[in-house]
């Protein structure tokens, strides 16, 4: 699994500038910037973006005015994406706080919450941290994971440094990009189209309960939708990137969900559902088929999803065990011989990533009794926690492999780890208040770790393709977690309070404008 005879971009032996106090101010600058904006699209739209592209496009034009190098381009890229990552952690955990009223948001409360929630985000992305440390030789030399964003991130990167030519290239190619999203938003052309497509005769078809003639009938039909292909560059060259078999793979399982899930739930379930799904007086058949995609054909998915990342775990078991192993290897190792590893392939001391997720354990345990006021389920939660983060973590860092990290589906992960935490709370007695507090402590440190994870072992793999040094990036990547969890609170804030001021009845957290 390993591809040893792989040779870096930058090679082992440079000693080019990298972690640089230039390179560590612009990334933290872009983190907390990217971060907030994907705050707000994730909030708005339930999904973030990669902050690894725009990073990679800033970080290079602004260290380019400085003579900066390749290698702090890279380094500048990691900070400042790493933002992006908090704040999709963020926005599916620390507004349910807010929505089940376990925090005000109010004058006299702000301070504790800002405390609460900075130390969620903070704890949740270092562990992420810890956790890659230990998987990146497993996941990051894993020749069958394409990591596509990755690769696209690199190619950035090696364009600005083959010189003006294959800079202008890669400029004339995202200014086609942005001029198809320009014509799509003017209205001129659209870039895709949504329409809803009856299968048989809606309300018209019935289905008799008995062989009487009199027998009791129900009306049924199947609906679903169908989208015309989408003419988003982004895509394609994902698509590109991944090949054709993995894009295959995408393909079939939005066949089987709209093709044959959808179909076949709107065809038992439609005619008693309908009713509570109108416009204007209207059956709306349209929003029932999104209804029923998001509320169950997705939680299909997610549970597919993690079957199979299980599947690939167990495959991957003796790469994991040689990736511990090495780390313990590395603990025992002589001074001499730990300067002796490339460059290249030396991560933090295990030591230090055994001593953060010991205090880590402990803070956690600390936060978990404030939430739940007794010892021993913060024992457990904490516990569950560390368990179920390094299985997500690992989970993460296999799908953004596979897809990449804009398509990493953290609020699925999320879900799975909010199941196991409440069962946990249930088992141990804790209810009410305190233990649905719990219960979102736990998911809000595993989404954050979560998401953290998939986005370092991104840019880990566009270091290991430039030639950039992992335990640098792990640490620039500490510095722009503890700073985004410091800021990432005031933009949800914000967001929350602003638009529940401007619409009482329907806005903040869960409203017509922030849905997410």
């Amino acid at each position: 699994m390993s591809d040893q005879r792989f040779t870096p971009y930058v090679p082992a032996d440079s000693n080019m500038r990298e972690f640089t106090v230039r390179a560590l101010i612009l990334g933290l600058f872009m983190c907390v910037i990217l971060g907030a904006a994907n705050a707000y699209l994730g909030l708005k739209a339930g999904m973030t973006i990669a902050a690894t592209y725009p990073a990679a496009v800033i970080g290079m034009a602004v260290l380019r005015l400085m003579k900066g190098s390749l290698l702090e381009e890279n380094f500048a890229r990691t900070v400042g994406s790493i933002g992006e990552s908090v704040a999709a952690g963020a926005i599916f955990t620390i507004p349910a706080f807010v929505i089940l009223k376990i925090w005000k948001f109010e004058s006299g409360h702000l301070l504790k919450d800002y405390l609460t929630a900075s130390a969620l985000m903070m704890l949740g992305g270092v562990l992420g941290i810890m956790f890659v440390t230990v998987l990146r030789r497993v996941m990051v030399e894993d020749p069958g994971l394409p990591f596509p964003e990755s690769v696209a991130a690199s190619e950035i990167h090696k364009a600005g440094q083959r010189g003006a030519e294959a800079a202008l290239q890669l400029f004339r190619a995202m200014g086609v990009g942005a001029l198809i999203k320009l014509l799509d938003g003017l209205g001129i052309f659209r870039s895709s189209n949504d329409f809803p497509l009856a299968v048989g005769k809606v309300n018209e078809s019935v289905v008799r309960l008995g062989l009487d003639k009199d027998a009791k009938t129900i009306a049924v039909g199947g609906v679903t939708t169908l989208s015309a292909p989408a003419a988003t560059p982004a895509y394609i060259g994902v698509g590109y990137i991944i090949g054709p078999e993995l894009g295959a793979l995408n393909f079939a399982g939005g066949l089987l969900a709209w093709g044959l899930f959808v179909p076949l739930l709107v065809y038992f379930l439609g005619p008693s559902m309908i009713g509570q799904y109108t416009t204007n007086g209207v059956a709306d058949w349209a929003l029932l088929t999104t209804r029923l995609y998001q509320f169950v054909v997705k939680p299909i998915a997610v549970g597919g999803m993690l079957v199979g990342a299980c599947y690939t775990l167990w495959k991957m078991r003796k790469n994991l065990i040689l990736g511990i192993s090495r780390g313990v290897a590395d603990v025992r190792k002589s001074a001499s011989a730990a300067a002796a590893t490339k460059r290249t392939e030396r991560d933090l001391s295990f030591k230090v990533v055994l001593f953060g997720i010991a205090l880590i354990f402990i803070l956690m345990i600390a936060l978990y009794a404030y939430f739940t006021k007794a010892i021993g389920p913060a024992i457990l939660a904490a516990i569950v926690m560390l368990i179920t983060g390094f299985f997500f973590a690992a989970v993460s860092g296999n799908l953004v492999g596979m897809i990449g990290s804009s398509n990493n589906p953290i609020s699925g992960l999320t879900l799975a780890t909010t199941v196991v935490a409440a069962l946990t709370m249930v088992i141990v007695g804790a209810k009410g208040t305190q233990g649905v507090a719990a219960v979102l402590g736990v998911a809000a440190i595993g989404c954050v770790s979560a998401a953290v994870a998939g986005e370092m072992l991104q840019d880990l793999k566009v270091g290991h393709i430039l030639g950039g040094t992992p335990w640098k990036m792990q640490i620039g990547d500490i510095i722009g977690v503890v700073v985004a969890s410091l800021v990432m609170f005031f933009p949800l804030y914000v967001l929350h309070v602003s638009d529940l001021a401007a619409n009482p009845l329907t806005g903040g957290f869960g409203g017509k404008n922030l849905p997410a």
